[in-house]
């Protein structure tokens, strides 16, 4: 699912207009890019969580010309399914 087809999913099921599911969507995305800045967890209970995992620099190797490449330090969003998605995408 793309990002435009979950606007129309909200803008159908909520009967509201495109522009209001838009500001809807985009709303919960920026608290959520938001919240990661900050460090915070995310829940969002029987889906799952996005939490920060750091990732130390280290130096690396360019695959085409093996030449070391100093890979710096950086700051990754993860997600962990929770167990009632896990449980209703693999329901038969």
């Amino acid at each position: 699912m793309t990002k435009s087809e979950l606007i129309e999913a909200v803008m159908t099921r909520a009967n509201i207009t495109k522009k209001n599911a838009e500001l809807v969507v985009n709303t919960i995305f920026e608290g959520m890019v938001e919240a990661m800045r900050k460090n915070e967890r995310i829940e969002i209970r029987g889906f799952g969580n996005f939490t920060m995992k750091n990732y130390g620099a280290y130096e690396g190797r360019n695959p085409k010309t093996g030449e070391k490449v100093h890979v710096p330090a950086k700051r990754m969003p993860f997600f962990k399914v929770g167990k009632d998605l896990k449980e209703r995408v693999n329901k038969s």
